[in-house]
């Protein structure tokens, strides 16, 4: 007796040793009934770190696919945030490939057309080309917390998909394979998890992409986040940007009574809210700048006290890949969230991913599953990188400057749009996701600029105007050209020529 107690620690021990954690492994674990039971009764499909909007539409896409999917989310009640309140018509198309367009009901969400451009004085509608859709098609925007928690019941529903409480800290490892979790419960318990797949959709806050990407991660600016109550817009049913000075304002509905201001503030200090200075700054500086039809309403907003702030991240997607392991929405990928485009693109990945996990039936050859999911990277190219860099390239036009070209490329974009037919309806379709072209984009983009030269040289050119043109065709090349180098200009003009591109399902033995 005393031998085979013997050698079962010796066994355990073994089992343990070659498993990297940060903290020391515990011998219990959640299976997906949520009782506590050996690691091997609990070895789930797949492990999702993060129940956000990609966490939850990916919980929910894979259950139904017949995966056992165990999600662990930090904190489950309602989250309360100031972006992610804008759903592109694309991603709406989406969210109904999904099966989770019902997700946007029953939250008070309202139906967005488009758009409204102000500048100085002068205004232009920009309206989706949703002529070729069903007529509830269209963006749609609302509380962010609200529809969260509509996806976490969806995805919770599905009874192969336990959602639960927990703050992931470390990714278990193995000779270089990713083999599911560590986390502390709600109530302080350390425990393990494992899976042949684990997915991490922890945020923009992310503490595990640094061993599955290189992150890089800009800051060019913060949110100042007001509602706004019983304000009326002037284009009812519209998302509405004010070309300000120094950079844009946006409004939108969230609500049927309730209206979400977002002041851009460049860089990375904002006034601070504690000592006033913040109010001031909206008082003196923005408010003389928004609509006379807003202006009460933003002061009133302004007056009650209600001021958040949140700063404003891009990251271009640069991942390791790891077997085991697979990195998705804002831990993965950012950008500036002026265009409303971040869940689009979550849920054009979710997509692609489905479509690439559904012929397997085995995820447990990690190695394997790792080569084949690196196409995922260059399929998800051209609806991410068209929202990427219009995202980049769009807050980099509309931000004021005291350059005599920048102040004509921000002018020729404004008046380029306001020409309506193509030149309205081009842009827009890129940016609603309808139309996710990067040739498109970067055409377009440099339309606006040929057009902001024409602008200059005709009737007459003169030497100084000769020489602004240059430097505005100058500098919208210096715009957009770096943003496609960190998106990369293979994989987003010439996807085909990519290998991964026709990576085929590996074959089970």
């Amino acid at each position: 007796m005393a031998l085979v107690a013997l050698r079962v620690v010796v066994l355990r021990r073994q089992k343990w040793k070659g498993i990297s954690m940060r903290t020391e492994p515990v011998k219990t674990v959640l299976t997906s009934n949520g009782k506590c039971g050996s690691a091997d009764a609990c070895h789930a499909d797949i492990i999702i770190v993060g129940a956000g909007v990609a966490g939850s539409a990916l919980a929910h896409t894979l259950g139904k696919d017949g995966r056992r999917v165990q999600v662990i989310e930090r904190d489950l009640s309602e989250p309360d945030r100031i972006v992610g309140e804008l759903l592109q018509p694309g991603g709406y198309l989406k969210l109904i490939e999904l099966g989770l367009e019902d997700c946007v009901e029953e939250i008070d969400a309202q139906q967005v057309f488009g758009y409204a451009l102000f500048k100085d004085g002068k205004h232009t509608q920009l309206s989706y080309p949703l002529e070729k859709f069903h007529s509830d098609v269209s963006g749609r925007s609302f509380h962010n917390g609200r529809f969260i928690q509509r996806m976490r019941e969806k995805s919770a529903s599905l009874p192969n998909v336990h959602l639960e409480q927990g703050t992931v800290t470390s990714l278990l490892e193995e000779k270089g394979i990713i083999r599911g979790v560590q986390y502390k419960t709600k109530d302080g318990r350390e425990l393990t998890a494992f899976a042949s797949l684990t997915i991490v959709c922890d945020g923009c806050f992310s503490n595990l992409r640094r061993s599955l990407c290189n992150p890089k991660v800009d800051i060019p600016s913060s949110f100042v986040g007001l509602v706004l109550e019983n304000c009326h817009l002037p284009y009812s049913n519209h998302g509405h940007v004010i070309l300000a000075d120094p950079s844009p304002i946006l409004f939108y509905p969230i609500s049927s009574t309730e209206t979400r201001c977002l002041v851009d503030v460049p860089g990375q200090k904002v006034p601070s809210i504690a000592n006033g200075e913040m109010a001031n700054y909206l008082k003196t500086i923005v408010a003389p700048q928004v609509p006379p039809e807003i202006y009460d309403s933003f002061v009133a907003a302004v007056d009650k006290g209600n001021i958040r702030t949140m700063p404003n991240r891009s990251m271009p997607a640069a991942p390791h890949p790891t077997p085991g392991a697979l990195l998705m929405g804002d831990a993965f990928n950012m950008r500036h969230p002026l265009t409303g485009g971040g869940m689009t693109v979550a849920l054009s990945d979710i997509v692609v991913l489905r479509d690439l996990l559904r012929p397997l039936h085995d995820l447990n050859d990690a190695p394997m599953l790792c080569k084949y999911l690196e196409s995922f990277y260059t399929l998800r190219k051209p609806v991410a990188s068209t929202i990427n860099t219009l995202a980049g390239a769009l807050y980099k036009v509309f931000c004021a400057s005291p350059d005599q070209a920048r102040k004509e490329m921000r002018q020729a974009c404004f008046d380029y749009l306001s020409l309506g037919g193509v030149f309205s309806a081009g842009p827009i379709s890129l940016l609603s996701g309808l139309n996710p072209r990067p040739l498109s984009l970067v055409l377009h983009f440099f339309a606006v600029a040929i057009y902001g030269l024409g602008r200059l040289l005709l009737p007459f050119p003169s030497p100084k105007r000769i020489w602004i043109g240059a430097r505005l065709i100058s500098g919208a090349s210096g715009i957009i050209f770096p943003i496609i180098k960190a998106e990369g200009v293979r994989q987003m003009f010439f996807p085909a020529t990519v290998p991964a591109y026709y990576r085929a399902p590996p074959t089970v033995k």
